[in-house]
């Protein structure tokens, strides 16, 4: 396969196995679609992956995840190896393609409200490419209304729509697409089966929906778990506020009761989506989402608690502070949204040195490594809780940790 000439494109289909189509995917060399374009090649397709990330594009051509993600790098070779995918920034890719998944979410600006020209941008971009009969695919997550919109532009062009939101969990993409059931939403009875078949070699079901169903669907979902983490979170502050050991409080509300296992551990509850959702839920809303605002207070809050935890303990004028954990989840490399560098700048403006480390993160130059780090702090504070700090050896240092 040719892989900078467009039109060597166009025997894909006929060379596609078991039905398979010929795919590009919008955003293609991001968390949510290089997982996504692996999995579709693994069950037959042939995936162009399109981005304008050079440094992600030339990483995957090579075989590389540029990110972590379990049995991701091994599964991509196998791919590329058996000519089913390749990476590019060239958009012209879209027009020989039967299917385009588009996986670029909706961005929040500094006013918390939704910033959907994002994709009024994907359109004019790709919108010249476009040709008759195919299907666009929105994978992220978008504000309520954004797929009828869509929708109504792609008709001029004879090309449907469908909104089929991703549901994995980051770092774990290959094992829950076996398991997680894909909800689809389409504007013809055609878009909605050539979807179904798409996802039938990724997913074990379907779910039907329309438009709106599905748009709120993955919004509620997010801003659910992002409202059990900061009920989680009211808990520890109105406990440790009081003296009182969260741990053994959480245990004992748990222990062998089933109608406490669904309650969650404290922590930072970041990353790149369960904030933004809820920020637009309760734009949709119109203000009136009490809980979502809340949640964000209460979630957000804790970068500062943590700060306050520290000043307990130490005389911050004086301190060194280590910070262990700078991705915004365990066992991940990804900082977007992370709330450890909400606790860093704030103790940038109380401590005498604040150091940070993490030996996932690569994009950080400030890092320093972990052993280093525990010489040199008076007090550590566990920001992600990666599995490698349960046996690290703290040598007798003050240590804050929230997580159970």
């Amino acid at each position: 396969m040719n892989k900078s000439d467009p039109n060597s494109y166009s025997h894909l289909q006929a060379l596609s196995e078991k039905g398979g189509s010929a795919v590009a995917i919008v955003g293609g060399c991001g968390h949510v679609g290089l997982p996504l374009g692996v999995a579709l090649a693994n069950s037959g397709n042939f995936v162009t992956l399109i981005d304008i990330n050079k440094k992600n594009i030339d990483l995957v051509n090579a075989g590389t995840f540029p990110f972590l993600e379990k049995n991701g790098n091994e599964s991509l070779a196998r791919q590329l190896k058996q000519g089913r995918l390749l990476a590019t920034s060239d958009y012209s890719w879209i027009s020989q393609q039967n299917i385009i998944i588009v996986t670029l979410g909706t961005p929040v600006d500094e006013f918390q409200s939704p910033t959907p020209r994002i994709f009024m941008e994907m359109y004019e971009n790709i919108c010249k490419f476009l040709k008759s009969g195919q299907l666009i695919i929105l994978r992220s997550t978008v504000y309520p209304g954004t797929s009828e919109w869509l929708a109504h532009k792609l008709k001029k062009h004879d090309v449907s729509l469908a909104y089929c939101p991703e549901r994995i969990v980051q770092g774990n993409a290959f094992e829950e697409f076996s398991k997680i059931p894909q909800i689809i939403a389409a504007d013809t009875e055609l878009s909605f089966t050539k979807s179904e078949k798409l996802f039938q070699g990724v997913s074990p079901s379907t779910i039907r929906a329309n438009f709106m169903e599905a748009e709120l669907a993955k919004l509620f979902l997010n801003t659910y778990r992002y409202i059990q983490f900061a009920i989680a979170n009211e808990f520890f502050r109105i406990a440790d506020s009081h003296g009182v050991n969260y741990e053994n409080v959480q245990r004992i509300m748990t222990f062998e009761y089933p109608r406490g296992e669904g309650l969650k551990s404290p922590g930072l509850a970041a990353g790149p989506c369960l904030l933004k959702d809820t920020q637009q839920l309760i734009v949709f809303s119109e203000n009136h989402f009490n809980l979502g605002s809340a949640a964000i207070q209460t979630n957000e809050g804790m970068a500062l608690y943590l700060v306050s935890m520290a000043e307990r303990l130490v005389d911050l004028k004086v301190s060194n502070i280590g910070l262990l954990g700078m991705a915004f989840k365990p066992e991940s490399d990804d900082i977007r949204s992370s709330l450890s560098y909400k606790v860093r700048k704030m103790l940038q403006l109380k401590a005498k040195n604040v150091y940070s480390s993490d030996p996932f993160v690569s994009t950080d130059h400030n890092l320093i490594d972990m052993e280093l780090l525990i010489d040199l702090s008076d007090i550590i504070i566990i920001c992600s809780p990666h599995d490698i700090y349960k046996s690290l050896n703290f040598k007798n240092k003050k240590v804050i940790n929230i997580w159970i």
